[in-house]
This record gives structure tokens, C-alpha cells and sequence, in this order.
């Protein structure tokens, strides 16, 4: 095996077992036995736990961000913008991520949901280091999009946002089974992330009175 495929594994043992018990549950020796390398391993070719959980997002970061950016770019450029309209801008960045793993879109929501009911701050504060232009340009388009809102309801809206996200993602086998037994709706996973936004853009949008 090369320097290459254990590198591999480990980040594909480590990032399923991140995105299924979270990131304070999982150690590294569950990650090692997965992966079937030693730790001796994972400190070669990651130096500690912190550096693998940033390279298992960077993984998906350093597609999903780029992408997600000329679409906020390009948003911009409009005189008028909707929340549904940033939202939208996430769903082609989002589905380039099964580039990764045929299931990488709802994998990487996981793992960034994961990031913060861990309560992860080193991975806020990496992507914010490595991706703060396009987080802020996200922040400048949803406050283009509904500037009636505080930056604390911001914050909550938002908050409330990825949860719904997360447990949509997490559980999208489950549902597009349920759409199809019980409803006769054959929906693929894009279709899913679209059905969500119009209820994410609502929620948003809602009047707090």
C-alpha cells in the first residue's frame, strides 16, 4: 500500500465515522481500526486529530467554497435578490460534491452540522481563515435579501436553517422512500435540497411579530 492509499483510507474511515457519531464521539483509535493503519500513521500524515478534521472538510470545502462564490458573485451583479435566490445558489455547489462520495452532499452537511453541536471553534475559525470571502459574501447577500432582520435574528434564522438542512440531508434515503411509498413523488436528491428551500426562504423571511 503507498504513502497515498493510507492517507485515502484514513480520511475515508475518518470522515464517515465524524459525519455518523460526530466529531467528540469519534477518537482515533475507532478511526485507525476502520481504517486498518496504525496511529503512527495518522500522525504522519496529519500531525493530530484537529488536522484531520480539517482535512476531512477541506476535502468538500475546497470544491463545494469556489463554486458557491461565482454563484454569490454573480448573484450580486443583480439589483434586487431574494433569500431564495441565495439559497438557491447552494444546491449545484452542493451536488458537485458527489464528486467525493456518491452521498458527499449529505455527508458533508453532517459534518458541517457536526462542526458546530460539537461546539468545534478551531473549524469555525478554519474556515473562516480559509474561506472567510466567500462566507462573508454569503453574509452580504442575505443581508441584501432580508435587511429587516437584526443580526442576532440573523444568527438564530440561520442556525435554525442548517439544523433543518442537516436532518433533511441526514435522513433523505428515509424520506424519498416515504415520497415514493406514500406519495408516488419519485425524487432524487437535488430534487430534495430544492423542495426544502422555498420552506428555508420562508422561514427567513417571517415576520417576527
Amino acid at each position: 500500500m503507498t504513502r497515498r492509499d493510507t492517507k485515502q483510507k484514513i480520511l475515508d474511515a475518518a470522515e464517515l465515522l465524524f459525519a455518523e457519531q460526530g466529531f467528540s464521539d469519534t477518537s482515533l483509535r475507532v478511526i485507525t481500526t476502520a481504517a486498518g493503519v496504525n496511529l503512527a500513521a495518522v500522525n504522519y500524515h496529519f500531525g493530530s486529530r484537529k488536522d484531520l478534521i480539517k482535512a476531512v472538510m477541506d476535502r468538500y470545502l475546497g470544491l463545494f467554497m469556489p463554486q458557491l462564490d461565482e454563484a454569490l458573485v454573480r448573484l450580486l451583479a443583480q439589483p434586487q435578490i431574494s433569500v431564495k435566490q441565495v439559497f438557491d445558489c447552494f444546491v449545484a455547489p452542493l451536488m458537485a460534491l458527489t464528486r467525493v462520495r456518491p452521498r458527499g452532499p449529505a455527508i458533508f452537511l453532517q459534518l458541517l452540522g457536526g462542526g458546530y453541536m460539537d461546539n468545534q471553534g478551531f473549524l469555525r475559525w478554519f474556515i473562516i481563515n480559509h474561506y472567510g470571502e466567500v462566507v462573508a459574501r454569503f453574509s452580504q447577500c442575505i443581508r441584501r435579501a432580508a435587511p429587516a432582520l437584526s443580526s442576532a435574528e440573523l444568527f438564530w434564522r440561520l442556525h435554525f436553517t442548517l439544523g433543518t438542512v442537516v436532518f433533511t440531508m441526514a435522513s433523505s434515503e428515509a424520506l424519498r422512500d416515504i415520497a415514493r411509498n406514500d406519495f408516488n413523488e419519485d425524487i432524487d436528491v437535488e430534487g430534495l435540497v430544492r423542495k426544502v428551500i422555498p420552506y428555508l426562504a420562508s422561514g427567513m423571511e417571517a415576520r417576527t411579530d
